[in-house]
């Protein structure tokens, strides 16, 4: 089961990597930014689509993501 934490950890360091606003980029995504908030805080976890549709506002690739979350799972494992 993916920890929703991780993954609104791993969405909020690569926006703020690269220097984007949650107003940007939910703007971007077309969600709500507090839907975009409560995804980075771990209180929601994102559907398929809306995880594609950040990835897409900030220019990276789903696959870069997930392979960001699955190595900080793997950390959290040890």
């Amino acid at each position: 089961m993916m920890d929703a934490i991780i993954v609104g950890r791993v969405l909020q360091r690569f926006r703020e990597k690269k220097g984007m606003s949650q107003e940007l980029v939910s703007g971007l995504a077309g969600i709500g930014r507090t839907h975009l908030s409560a995804i980075e805080r771990g209180e929601r976890k994102p559907t398929l689509e809306t995880f594609y549709k950040i990835g897409q506002a900030m220019q990276i690739r789903p696959s870069v993501l997930l392979a960001a979350i699955e190595e900080e799972v793997k950390k959290k494992a040890l």
